[in-house]
């Protein structure tokens, strides 16, 4: 009798729990072949502007979510097993030799990964096999919405209203009890390589609560909701800029699916219904609307949102310049500008930024040094940890004034933004240790330090912090 043997391809779905794709492969399958490839093209590749495709801290994250991963598999009764090149070939070797019937797999939205997955199913096709697609990144299936795909709202508040009103959130897929038969055939799990493999050495600051994997997903969220009750402040607290329980973080494991937002959204809901309820807790609700928006906007748009114009193209002003020496001023921390150099210091040695940091470096390199918005763009996909591509290019789309936002001239005063949300300077003195001697009501301002001031405080602008390329006075 001939065993039904499928492959589970892991994509952007590093998790057992709420995982469709793994359950039904379970369920409808003698045996399973779980398998992970790290994409030459993803992990080795670079950006149009030339930036690794992958940078260190989401090739750190991503790894340390693979081990993890393995481990809940091996829990199971099976194992993952690890690649290393492209895709389709790797995938299509696997199911040619061990005779395998089906690919199950999440599908996904943008178009290198679309590309990826078209190629493949022809492959199977051409060898008599089958993928079958599901989806673990949005709250909401797109079968269950009032519209379809290409009909969806462009402003996010019409999409909120709509689904909110006639669409329930399907609960998380229960995976308890579920085992793997062992394996009949011999084959090599592969190793997982280390960032060394990749040419990168490990990076000095790793936060311990920002670490890759399904198991600490679920522990912080645990903690942000459960143990510490945080959930019921977020609203007034997510603007934050220091920290670990300023924002729930939990972004970065979304990113990768070692969190599924159905869980999230039903521990919320089980929140609110055994310990309290208000603004706060369905702002993470709202959060999750969002990633689903900007989601359905990827598959609506296509690749408008990585174009110049992005969904408007009709407006030629909307150019941005090249020049790639101011550009590496505003992304290694070097403007003179110390709300902005703080948050870029503290992505490129973390990772991670907070979400007004973000819109604040987004406008001032758009906005203020009038550079392309895709250069910041794919730096962020190198860079940022929790980078996932329809928000990562939907919320650069917004700021940069092509996007589906009807408030048109998106603009951040960055000196009020310094005062207001880090008001004492505590943020910048964190990440720029050469203006902790200076006062909270200068530390945002070091541009018009006199030569008498700077000598006071022991600091020469220019030597000891740069000059500043766009004069702080502007935003007065």
């Amino acid at each position: 009798m001939q065993v039904k043997r499928s492959i589970v391809w892991f994509r952007n779905d590093l998790r057992v729990h709420d995982n469709e794709a793994l359950h039904d492969a379970l369920t409808h399958s003698d045996e399973i072949i779980p398998v992970y490839v790290l994409d030459d093209r993803i992990f080795r590749g670079n950006t149009a502007f030339g930036f690794d495709k992958t940078g260190v801290h989401r090739l750190r994250f991503v790894l340390e979510s693979l081990y993890d991963l393995r481990k809940s598999l091996e829990d199971m009764g099976t194992t993952l097993i690890i690649r290393s090149g492209i895709t389709e070939d790797v995938i299509t070797d696997i199911a040619r030799e061990y005779k395998t019937s089906w690919v199950y797999c999440n599908r996904e939205r943008t178009d290198e990964e679309v590309k990826v997955q078209d190629v493949l199913e022809n492959r199977l096709w051409e060898i008599g096999q089958e993928m079958r697609y599901y989806r673990g990144k949005m709250l909401y299936y797109t079968a269950d919405l009032p519209f379809p795909i290409s009909h969806t709202p462009d402003q996010f508040t019409a999409f909120r209203k709509e689904v909110e009103k006639y669409v329930p959130v399907r609960k998380p897929i229960e995976m308890d009890g579920l085992k793997a038969q062992p394996l009949s055939i011999n084959i090599d799990k592969g190793h997982i390589p280390t960032l060394r493999d990749f040419g990168h050495d490990e990076p000095d600051k790793v936060m311990d609560h920002l670490r890759g994997g399904e198991s600490i997903a679920l522990q912080e969220l645990q903690y942000y909701i459960w143990d510490s009750d945080l959930v019921a402040t977020y609203k007034k607290t997510r603007n934050g800029l220091l920290g670990r329980d300023f924002s729930s973080k939990l972004s970065t494991w979304l990113s990768v699916g070692c969190l599924s937002p159905k869980t999230v959204y039903a521990e919320v809901k089980k929140y609110e219904k055994e310990r309290k309820k208000n603004d706060s807790t369905y702002w993470l609700v709202f959060e999750l609307l969002w990633r689903d928006f900007f989601r359905l906007m990827g598959k609506k748009h296509g690749n408008k949102i990585f174009h110049r114009l992005g969904t408007h193209g009709d407006d030629p002003s909307i150019v941005g310049g090249k020049d790639m020496k101011l550009f590496r001023v505003w992304a290694e921390g070097r403007t003179g500008i110390p709300f902005i150099d703080a948050n870029m210091r503290e992505l490129n040695a973390t990772g991670f930024m907070s979400n007004r940091g973000r819109q604040n470096v987004a406008s001032f390199l758009t906005k203020d040094l009038k550079l392309d918005w895709r250069m910041g763009a794919e730096y962020f996909e190198s860079m940022l940890i929790d980078y996932d591509p329809c928000s990562n290019y939907g919320n650069w789309n917004y700021v940069a004034g092509v996007g589906v936002d009807p408030r048109a001239g998106r603009y951040f005063n960055i000196l009020f933004q310094a005062k207001r949300y880090d008001q004492n300077g505590k943020y910048v003195k964190n990440w720029l240790p050469e203006l902790r001697a200076l006062p909270a009501d200068l530390v945002h301002t070091p541009d018009r330090l006199r030569s008498d001031q700077q000598q006071k405080f022991g600091i020469q602008l220019g030597k000891d912090y740069p000059q500043a390329v766009v004069s702080s006075k502007k935003w007065d």
